[in-house]
C-alpha cells in the first residue's frame, strides 16, 4: 500500500468518526472504533478508558454538546502513517453552550473562541484504538474572560490565528523585534 492510499485510508477511518460525533450518534461513535478504545483530552484530563469509560464519556460528556452549532473546523496540516494520523487544525466557536469535555463546570459565556488543536489518533484494524487531543487551554480561558493575560506569557485568538497566518506578530517582545516575527 502507498503512502497516498495510507492517506486516503486513514483519513476515511478518521472521517467516519467524526462524522458520527458530529451527528451525534452514540453508538455510530462507538461502532466505529477497536474494542478497548481510550480516549484523553489531554488539557482537562477528560476522556475515557475501555470500552465502558469511553461509552461513559461520549454519552455525558461528548454526545448533544460536542461544539455550539457555530462551529469551524480549518485543517492545517494532516500526517498519516501506517496506524497513526495527526491533524492540526483551527476550532473556532461561540461559546453558547456546555462544552464539558473542554471547559469542564465553565456555563456559556457568549465569547467567541478560536483555538489551535491537535489531535493524535491511532488505527488498528480500520478502527479508532485512540484520541489524544491537545490544545492551549489558557488561550481558551484568556477567550472567555477566566484568565487576564495581563503580564502573563499567553495569548488569546491572536494564538490561533498565526497558526493560519504566521507573519502575525505575537504579542509579547513586540519593542525589541521590530522586522522579525517573534
Amino acid at each position: 500500500m502507498g503512502d497516498a492510499d495510507i492517506d486516503e485510508e486513514m483519513g476515511a477511518v478518521f472521517a467516519r468518526h467524526m462524522d458520527a460525533e458530529l451527528a451525534g450518534d452514540l453508538d455510530l461513535t462507538l461502532a466505529t472504533m477497536t474494542t478497548n478504545p481510550h480516549l484523553v483530552n489531554v488539557p482537562t484530563m477528560v476522556g475515557g478508558a475501555g470500552p465502558q469509560g469511553v461509552r461513559d464519556f461520549y454519552a455525558n460528556r461528548l454526545i448533544g454538546q460536542f461544539f455550539p452549532p457555530d462551529v469551524e473546523f480549518v485543517s492545517v496540516s494532516r500526517t498519516c502513517g501506517a496506524n497513526r494520523l495527526v491533524d492540526e487544525l483551527v476550532i473556532s466557536f461561540t461559546h453558547t453552550t456546555k462544552i464539558d469535555w473542554m471547559l469542564p463546570g465553565v456555563e456559556p459565556t457568549g465569547l467567541p473562541v478560536s483555538v489551535a488543536f491537535v489531535v493524535i489518533v491511532g488505527v488498528e484494524d480500520g478502527r479508532i484504538a485512540y484520541e489524544h487531543i491537545y490544545w492551549d487551554q489558557a488561550t481558551v480561558l484568556v477567550q472567555i474572560g477566566l484568565l487576564d493575560p495581563t503580564g502573563l506569557p499567553v495569548a488569546g485568538r491572536e494564538a490561533a490565528a498565526k497558526v493560519l497566518d504566521p507573519t502575525i506578530v505575537g504579542p509579547h517582545f513586540r519593542a525589541e523585534t521590530k522586522g522579525t516575527n517573534t
